[in-house]
């Protein structure tokens, strides 16, 4: 109905989500510099390393005991694909300069980054969900057969992310090519990895990821040109791998405005479809304790007050790549009754996100700093 028609399994809307994805994979991995966060690495580590596989599993366990129809491949999906989180929606909170640096440091980089290493997960569930669906398709060569998608992305990234890096970095060292030059060098990375990977029958979100952490790497870390007299909090600087993946990371986000019209046009009809006191009652737990409990037994021995570890188990919002994985799910499984109570439970899980973080995204982070002063008072 209405002049604009969309189908939520039409090839073009997909084809969108998974470029955006893979263009703000690469940019996130290549923009964490390490040795920035020498100080505070512990904690991001502690969430990545800890915090975010006992959010998936957490939130498997959950989908398997409210959702009684799910196997334990949907119930995984449906755990790792609301695990990551997307500062954007907490932006008035990461942007608050009041707020401690290394508060925000955190949420960046976790948010950075998790979405690359939930992407595995999503990625194998969905191809035994698919195998479990196929008659005549065993699981087991589902299971080898995504394997091998993700090895041949991991490779894919570990060639692509260096060469680019190492012919931007010749290339600026000469004067070969102009900043502008760098920037559409680096795109050409991001996208070309994604490709690459796809059509040698890899998983190109793989490609994106370990591309870009791979650029990053080896991208010498320095003042771009003209960017000398920028500083940022606590006496960062624009280096020369954020000046070139600013296109990437640009293009990313107009495109991720496209996607999130696609989430109301297209997913949310899906979810009001599928409405149910155990798709409500899910988002509300994922966002709620299937985050908070994890963070804070990741938080456990790092020297963080109750506050603290409170205020960032709260502000893990889902947004973007949960809604890309729901995409995906609808492409790889069609539209069934499965499919749409799994992409329902994303649907609303990000609908309440994208309301609840951003409402309160300005009084908590104004009650967190009021009570961080207090605390470092006394």
């Amino acid at each position: 109905m209405g002049p604009i028609r969309l189908d939520v399994e039409s090839p073009s809307v997909h084809r969108l989500a998974e470029l955006t994805l893979a263009m703000l994979l690469f940019a996130d991995a290549s923009r964490v510099d390490v040795s920035r966060l020498r100080r505070d690495v512990g904690v991001p580590v502690r969430l990545l390393g800890t915090g975010l596989p006992l959010s998936i599993l957490t939130g498997s366990v959950l989908a398997a005991w409210i959702f009684a129809d799910a196997t334990w491949a949907l119930a995984l999906f449906v755990g790792a694909a609301l695990a990551p989180t997307d500062a954007a929606l907490s932006a008035q909170v990461v942007g608050d300069e009041r707020v401690p640096g290394r508060v925000r440091r955190v949420l960046n980089v976790e948010s950075g980054l998790n979405d690359g290493i939930a992407t595995p997960v999503v990625v194998f569930a969905l191809a035994v969900v698919a195998a479990d669906l196929a008659p005549g398709v065993h699981a087991e060569s589902a299971e080898g057969r995504a394997l091998l998608d993700l090895a041949v992305g991991l490779g894919v990234g570990l060639v692509v992310g260096p060469g680019a890096a190492l012919l931007v970095g010749l290339g600026a060292a000469r004067r070969w090519v102009a900043p502008g030059g760098r920037r559409l060098a680096t795109l050409g990375a991001a996208l070309g990895s994604f490709s690459l990977a796809v059509a040698l029958d890899g998983n190109g979100f793989i490609a994106a990821f370990v591309a870009g952490a791979a650029f990053g790497a080896v991208l010498p870390r320095r003042p771009a040109e003209g960017d000398e007299a920028h500083e940022a909090d606590e006496g960062d600087e624009a280096d020369e791998v954020e000046e070139a993946v600013v296109l990437p990371e640009l293009l990313g986000q107009l495109a991720g405005l496209a996607v999130w019209f696609l989430f109301g046009a297209a997913l949310l009809p899906v979810a009001l479809d599928h409405l149910s006191v155990a798709a409500v009652g899910y988002a509300v737990l994922s966002l709620t304790a299937v985050r908070m409990v994890p963070v804070a037994v990741a938080a456990l021995g790092a020297g963080l007050d109750r506050s603290t570890v409170l205020f960032i188990g709260w502000f893990g919002p889902r947004g973007l790549a949960s809604v890309v994985f729901a995409l995906l799910a609808v492409e790889e499984l069609g539209e069934s009754a499965v499919t749409g109570e799994a992409v329902a439970v994303i649907a609303w899980t990000v609908t309440l996100s994208v309301v609840l973080h951003g409402e309160s995204a300005g009084p908590l982070g104004a009650h967190y700093r009021r009570t961080h002063q207090i605390t470092h008072r006394g």
